[in-house]
Parts: structure tokens; sequence; C-alpha cells
């Protein structure tokens, strides 16, 4: 059985919805979304805690997220689905000098992008925003206000209804098994295990996968897995929704509350039996505990949910910016990969972006040259402070 499609997407989770949603509505011809799975967003997105965040320490990832803040603040009207942003703040905690210093070489970094209502805050600031937390090791840090959450399954839902209510066609339960080129210079086809696709023009919205499925077209894509646990409380009322995600940049550990429940994260590796493997590892909770009753003792008192703690994956790239552009020397093969935690948030604009790169030719909204799959290879690496 073979067939065409103007535009393939391979992977329907948040990126690949929203690309879908950014060309069918744009009426580009047959956009057609391939998932693995058998239903879309049992990746990484249905995993996503749903931070949003504009304190990077990059003026590209600043400049996504403030792309992105716009629309999420349009979102409904634009699909018809809230996309559940909240501006609660994000609150950086720094224990070191050093680690003071570095906030505020990144808060310089992002007022210069556009970011203005970032600030510095002290002790005394850091408790009057969030007074459940231990400020007794903590020299300062940094609040931006209009950061906060956002609902990952909604944007999902919301990008994924546009782009089928505008034509866009999905098929799930397709694992691609070949990507098909003239003499590895021109797509061709895609082939999964039902069906060939004729096309000239592929995403790659793998996620995790994505280097996987970059290597079946010849491409090599450093991109990669990583394990990421979530700690879930039992329903309480000890903290509000409304407390800022608050981060401790020491270790990265950091929480927030949804739906009443303390969502606890700390980005310690832990092992897995395969790349791809889900499965929670119990022993993490161990230091998890005792870092969340050091820094919110308040939450002492409060029970984890054992059921509900899990683990999902990350796409790393190796300056832990998005890889985002046409393949070199594959025309027609664009990248979206690598968001190494920032998927959702920058999933608005990134499907955007790469619906004009294909529609003409380059980005017309922001330059993204700082995001190209060739740096890696040209040794021009973003800048990584390992704090934002």
């Amino acid at each position: 059985m073979a067939e065409t499609a103007d535009v393939v997407i391979i992977g329907a989770g948040v990126i690949g919805a929203s690309v879908a949603h950014h060309l069918a509505t744009q009426k580009v011809g047959k956009v057609l979304l391939l998932e693995a799975q058998e239903r879309p967003g049992l990746g990484s997105t249905r995993y996503a805690t749903g931070g949003y965040r504009a304190q990077f320490s990059t003026a590209i990832n600043v400049k996504l997220s403030l792309l992105s803040r716009e629309k999420l603040r349009s979102f409904q009207e634009e699909t018809g689905i809230d996309s559940g942003y909240r501006p609660s703040g994000y609150l950086f905690l720094a224990r070191r000098p050093e680690q003071m210093e570095a906030l505020r070489q990144a808060m310089n970094v992002q007022r210069a992008a556009g970011l203005s209502e970032v600030r510095e805050v002290s002790v005394e600031e850091i408790h009057a925003i969030n007074p459940w937390v231990s400020t007794e090791d903590i020299v300062g840090g940094t609040f931006c206000p209009t950061d906060g959450f956002t609902r990952p399954l909604q944007i999902h839902e919301g990008y994924l209804r546009s782009a089928v209510r505008s034509g866009a066609s999905l098929l799930c339960e397709r694992q691609v098994i070949e990507i098909q080129s003239d003499g590895g210079q021109r797509l061709r086809a895609v082939r999964t295990q039902r069906e060939t696709i004729e096309t000239r023009t592929v995403v790659n919205a793998a996620g995790a996968w994505a280097g996987e499925v970059a290597a079946l077209a010849g491409v090599a894509l450093p991109v990669w897995p990583a394990r990421r646990q979530v700690a879930v409380s039992v329903e309480q009322s000890v903290l509000p929704d409304t407390m800022p995600m608050t981060i401790d940049v020491e270790d990265g550990f950091h929480l927030r509350v949804r739906d009443g429940r303390v969502l606890l994260l700390w980005p310690a590796e832990t092992p897995g039996r395969y790349p791809y493997d889900v499965s929670f590892y119990e022993r993490w909770l161990e230091g998890l505990r005792t870092k969340m009753d050091r820094r919110v003792p308040v939450l002492r008192s409060v029970a984890l949910d054992r059921e509900a703690c899990y683990c999902g994956l990350y796409e790393m790239s190796p300056d832990k910016h998005v890889v985002l552009g046409e393949a070199p020397r594959l025309k027609g093969f664009y990248l979206v990969n690598g968001s190494s935690g920032h998927g959702v948030m920058h999933a608005p604009i990134l499907g955007q972006l790469v619906a004009e790169m294909i529609l003409f030719g380059q980005t017309r909204t922001l330059d993204v040259h700082a995001l190209r799959p060739t740096r890696f290879v040209e040794s021009d690496l973003n800048p990584e402070t390992g704090i934002l």
C-alpha cells in the first residue's frame, strides 16, 4: 500500500502536533502525522510537569520562551482550548556567592533579550514570595512573576485537534522503519511496517527517539534519552497551587504544586535497564525525601504517593538547546529535536518556526542560527552554565 503526503511528521507529541497545526492551518497540502504508539502524546508529553519559564542563560532560549508566551496567552483563541498558562512565577535560590553571580549574569542576558520583569531578590524577599521554603543557607535568588505553569496535555490536544480540523491526518501504531532518499540528497519516501508514503518533506519530531529516526535517513543527530523522575505527594493543603516553581540551583532540586499535590524533582542520574526504560527507581526517593524535608520543612508531615510517582524521558542535546533546521546534505529533512526538558514550553513557537522553514525556506519570526544542526561539527555550541 502506497500513498503520498506533502509533509510527513514523525512523532505526534506536543512538538509534532504544533508543527502539524502550524502547517495545516496554512493549507500547505496534505500533512500526515505518524505516531509509533497506540495513541498520540504517550511519550514525553504525558510526563511533563508543565513548567514555563523565560529565565534562561542564553538569549536564544529567552527569546523562544517569550515568543511561546505570546502564543500561550492567545492559545484558546487560536485552538479553542485553554493552554493552562498561569503566571505563578519561577524562584531560583542560590546558596553560594558564585551561584548568585551566575544568576545575575543570566539576568543581564534575560533583560537584554526582552524579559524586563525578572529581578534579583534578597533572602527577605524570597521569604515573602515563598514563605514555606527554608532560607537558612540561601544567599539570594532571582524571580520572574510571568514565569509559571501550563497544562501540557491541553496544549497537545489543542494543537492536534486544530491540525485535524484543518485537514491534517493522524496514523497511530506506525513505526517508521525506513526513510528513503535519492542518493542521500533529497527525500523520497517514508516506510512504516504497514505502508510506504511518498513525500519530499519530513519533520523529525520523535522526541527521545529522534536520534534513531535521524539515523534511518543517514543523518547523525546527537540527541539521546535521559531519565527524569518525579515524586508526587498525596493530596495536601499545606502548599497552594499558586506557589511559584522553586529551584535550588545547587543541586537542581525543585518543586511545584498541581491539583493539590506537590510535584518534586531532582535531576540525579538513575539506572535504567535500557535507554528508553521509564520504570521508577525506588532508591532515588531516599535522597529526594532528605532534600524535601530540609528545603520545605512544612512537607515533613506530608506523605509521598508511591503509586503516583513516575519516570519520563528528556531528549537531550550536547548543549541542552534544541536542534532546529534542515539536516545538512539531505534536502527536505527537518529537525526539531533535543529541547532537553524545554519541549512543551517551547512547542508553540518551535512549531511555527518549522512551518516557516518549510513554507518560506527560512524563519521569519526569529533568527535561529544559534540552533542550526551544523553547530556541533562546527564546535560552536551554545554556552551551558549548569544553572539555568
